[in-house]
């Protein structure tokens, strides 16, 4: 028989936890036996999540704070730190989609705020909780949400994909460098199609039914977390 709570006593970040993937992650997370940190700019929203994880019996812990504010990160690293003294799972699932316009008609200031999000706080999670993450006792898991434009563009994509591409190439790099140094673990995991706020800005006309749940990808998230896997590996979650 297969263990109920393969991530008993183990301590988690989701960033973006407040609804979508983050929210059903988060959740899986907790009913799989993680005490999760959520993380995210909305209040009401995180209090949400936090309740239904507390009404099913699970742990959670919630963080209100601006990914694109350096200094929260490091107050939150910080305050984890003090806590509990690890960090043994942390998912980077918080992500901004600037319009979908040509190259040419990038809007910069939208094109900056999601490369502050998408790149630039992916940076700063990974050097605050970096030396949380090898002070776990079971490996430290990181676990980065992307999209296959980072990879293979996209017509109209080339702000977003641009970002994705150097968030894959961040955790990559950080992925071969802490490979030999210690037991943290990688993943860049690519939801694909998913019934998500951004999926719908992105795809007005499609129905929401058409294309997978969020918690079809938290379960994979979390069976991931219970196998070993190797110092770098990507998954792409099926419909």
């Amino acid at each position: 028989m297969s263990d109920p709570k393969p991530l008993s006593e183990r301590i988690a970040l989701v960033t973006g936890a407040s609804r979508g993937i983050g929210a059903a992650t988060a959740k899986a997370l907790a009913a799989a036996g993680a005490h999760v940190v959520l993380t995210a700019r909305t209040v009401r929203d995180l209090e949400a999540v936090e309740e239904e994880i507390h009404q099913a019996g699970g742990s959670a812990t919630i963080a209100p704070m601006d990914l694109s504010q350096g200094d929260s990160i490091a107050r939150l690293a910080a305050a984890i730190a003090e806590r509990w003294n690890r960090l043994d799972i942390l998912i980077i699932n918080a992500a901004m989609l600037p319009p979908l316009t040509p190259v040419t008609q990038i809007e910069p200031k939208s094109f900056n705020q999601a490369l502050t999000l998408n790149v630039l706080a992916t940076q700063a999670l990974l050097a605050a909780f970096d030396p949380l993450l090898r002070r776990s006792e079971v490996g430290g898991r990181v676990i980065g949400l992307t999209s296959s434009v980072g990879a293979q563009p996209r017509a109209y994509w080339g702000a977003y994909g641009a970002s994705k591409a150097a968030f894959d190439n961040l955790l990559s790099c950080y992925a071969q460098e802490v490979e030999k140094l210690s037991a943290t673990r990688v993943t860049l995991l690519d939801p694909g199609a998913t019934r998500t706020q951004m999926r719908a800005r992105a795809y007005p006309g499609e129905d929401p039914q058409s294309v997978k749940a969020p918690e079809t990808v938290a379960d994979q998230v979390v069976e991931s977390l219970a196998q070993i896997e190797p110092p770098l590996s990507r998954i792409r979650v099926s419909s």
